[in-house]
């Protein structure tokens, strides 16, 4: 759960279960708290935390906690389909664009505003930004470089 939570994206097997059974032997899952109180309700993941049972792949889907649930055997098709839509974007834009997301997440709207409307400045001045205006332009893939 731990690593799971720290990925921008998830799919799960069919048959898959979730859970945080720490309370089983006396512990809790202190780590993961500070991240799945942001991911999951707050009155399921207490529940999933005291009694230490699991859910399963659906439920999990149902929650937000993962984005596809397919079966075992579509698996690696799916995880393939979903990165492939993401390895063809801007590296740069992708990692301004989560470090604004976190940043964000516990601000104010105003300060939010505020906050992503100097992003988006500065991302402009990006070479990733000049190619991919280059590359609408002229009707082709972007060729990004990261920076």
């Amino acid at each position: 759960m731990g690593l799971l939570s720290m990925c921008d994206m998830a799919v799960a097997a069919a048959h898959a279960k979730f859970g945080l059974p720490e309370v089983k032997i006396g512990l809790f899952p202190m780590q993961v708290a500070s991240v799945m109180l942001h991911l999951i309700p707050r009155r399921k993941f207490s529940e999933m935390c005291i009694t230490g049972e699991t859910i399963d792949a659906q439920e999990a889907l149902q929650l937000g906690l993962v984005n596809y649930v397919v079966p075992q055997e579509e698996l690696d098709a799916k995880l393939q389909w979903l990165l492939a839509r993401v390895v063809d974007k801007s590296p740069t834009a992708i990692r301004r664009g989560k470090h604004a997301m976190r940043a964000i997440s516990d601000m104010t709207f105003p300060q939010s505003i505020a906050f992503t409307e100097a992003q988006i400045g500065s991302l402009r001045l990006t070479k990733d930004a000049a190619e991919g205006l280059a590359a609408f332009n002229e009707k082709r893939q972007p060729r990004w470089t990261g920076r």
